[in-house]
């Protein structure tokens, strides 16, 4: 796993090592060295290249994206963007090697890690580029959302590549000719948030996608149509920052309903929903006693193997959530029987001790 700091640190940890397992801490195994080739500023956004754990993306409010080699932990590659860049993205399953980013300027820009070249820009909103995000079933499609409250979709493969915008009052979407939008009109005009949209993420089979807005809203869209899904999570719902803000959506279907979930960073607190009827199943939060002031989470992982959740902090910790088991039910219980049993003690202790004292009434 990887994490970044607002002190522009990078760190690398093996989380199947854990160093002690009573109280389950990890240690990094690598760190990326204060240096001329490091970042300079805040890190925003990392990620493993998609096919090859030995190399990773960074970027950060220098304006910098980096490319660095996972062994050595070294820089191997810089594209200066010129503005401060809040999130990039590479495509699961594209034989091209396009990097997505977005940036403090009102085109989404794509460099290209084979030629080492900016190639073109996306242009479309008027305002920053706030979160982008790939098709994970079609190679040339993107989405990005801005700091204008839109949500464009792109394809990179045509001269005009934009393929129109979402609209939060259309629950029907553009259904063209075949039902599927063949031959139908672009829609240009429209937003997906009243505000700001802070974060895009499809659905594992690219039907749907999931966005965040300041508008303290997540909307979930039908890809094929463009049409909202409206589904809705309630008034408990917080995004207020202008830092990229993604909800997780864990691999496959989890759980006893075997339904999508949606997992929420909620301030000090994770939200878990089921995704297209917004029920709310569970809310997270860390003890207070673990918790500084102010402190919010920023963002989330997903580990599927060992089904856990990894959390981001802003006062600098990253804590792992875990399913309750059996096993765990069991003490659980019996920790709170405990408790009970001493707080009866403790009653019966007081009780006896002011029945044997005399009470005189004057």
């Amino acid at each position: 796993m990887l994490s970044g700091g607002a002190d522009s640190s990078i760190k690398l940890w093996d989380l199947e090592l854990e160093q002690n397992k009573q109280a389950q801490v990890y240690r990094p195994a690598a760190v990326v060295r204060k240096s001329a080739s490091s970042h300079q500023y805040g890190i925003t956004h990392l990620s493993f290249y998609p096919f090859d754990s030995l190399a990773f993306l960074s970027s950060s409010y220098d304006h910098m994206v980096k490319v660095h080699s996972t062994e050595t932990m070294q820089v191997s590659g810089s594209f200066d963007l010129e503005s401060a860049v809040y999130s990039h993205a590479m495509s699961p399953i594209a034989d091209h090697l396009l990097v997505a980013c977005a940036a403090q300027h009102p085109a989404v820009r794509l460099i290209d890690l084979r030629s080492g070249a900016s190639t073109h820009a996306l242009a479309g909103h008027h305002g920053s580029i706030l979160s982008v995000a790939w098709s994970p079933a079609d190679e040339h499609i993107l989405a990005s959302a801005g700091s204008d409250g839109a949500v464009r979709l792109w394809d990179i493969r045509r001269s005009a590549p934009s393929l129109g915008v979402l609209d939060m009052e259309d629950s029907v979407g553009i259904v063209g000719e075949d039902g599927l939008g063949k031959n139908s009109r672009l829609r240009e005009d429209g937003k997906a948030h009243i505000n700001a949209c802070n974060g895009v993420i499809w659905t594992n089979n690219g039907k749907h996608l999931v966005t965040a807005g300041h508008d303290e809203r997540v909307r979930v869209w039908d890809t094929t149509t463009g049409a909202n899904a409206l589904s809705h999570f309630g008034p408990i719902i917080k995004n207020k920052h202008l830092s990229t803000l993604l909800p997780l959506l864990p691999l496959g279907n989890v759980g006893s309903s075997r339904k999508q979930l949606m997992l929420y960073p909620n301030e000090k607190e994770i939200l878990v929903f089921e995704l297209f009827d917004g029920t709310l199943l569970k809310r997270l939060r860390a003890p207070t006693s673990q918790l500084q002031r102010n402190s919010r989470v920023t963002s989330l992982a997903w580990r599927s193997f060992d089904v856990e959740v990894l959390s981001a902090h802003s006062d600098g910790a990253i804590r792992a959530w875990r399913p309750e088991t059996e096993d765990s039910e069991q003490e659980t219980d019996l920790s709170e029987d405990d408790s009970r049993k001493r707080k009866r003690e403790a009653l019966d202790d007081v009780f006896r001790s002011l029945t044997k004292q005399k009470i005189t009434f004057n």
